[in-house]
């Protein structure tokens, strides 16, 4: 395994540690349960499905896939789900950021030059490709989730999601 390799691994880990927890500071920021699951015109996600979509995608794809978790994804759950506590999200975003985390830091490096181990869409990818996509996918509906709590709350306030400062 090259320490390039492995730089790059635990550098992916960071990245999804950084975004599950600014996932859970979102979560906190919202004044109560309801507010989360508040569907606005024109999104088609509330803040609740956002956490669970996210919680499910990773968990599946990190967790079960390179990890062995045994966790099985229930995706449809995951879109139609409407009433979870912000308490349960937060529990559910901490599950799925531990199981990352051990899958992370068990993955050998040297797996990043092979394919992921099962078609994506139909699609093979390599799995440093595919983690790269997830980090970014992680980033990107987290933007969303921001979003959603701007306008549910009428806050603007930061909750500086994207920190550089954990990656420091």
């Amino acid at each position: 395994m090259s320490e390039a390799a492995r730089a790059l691994t635990d550098d992916i880990a960071r990245l999804f540690a950084r975004d599950l927890g600014a996932v859970r500071r979102e979560i906190a920021a919202y004044p109560d349960d309801a507010s989360l699951w508040r569907m606005l015109p024109g999104l088609p996600n509330c803040g609740g499905t956002l956490v669970m979509h996210l919680a499910g995608n990773l968990r599946h794809f990190v967790g079960a896939v390179l990890g062995g978790s045994g966790y099985v994804r229930d995706r449809d759950a995951e879109f139609g789900m409407r009433d979870a506590s912000r308490a349960a999200l937060d529990a559910l975003v901490v599950a799925t950021a531990n199981e990352v985390e051990r899958a992370m830091s068990a993955l050998d490096a040297s797996r990043l030059a092979e394919a992921y181990p099962v078609a994506i869409r139909e699609h093979t990818v390599g799995t440093q490709r595919f983690l790269l996509h997830l980090v970014t996918h992680l980033t990107y509906h987290l933007g969303q989730l921001d979003a959603h709590r701007r306008v549910v709350t009428g806050d603007a306030q930061s909750i500086d999601a994207v920190a550089i400062a954990p990656l420091a």
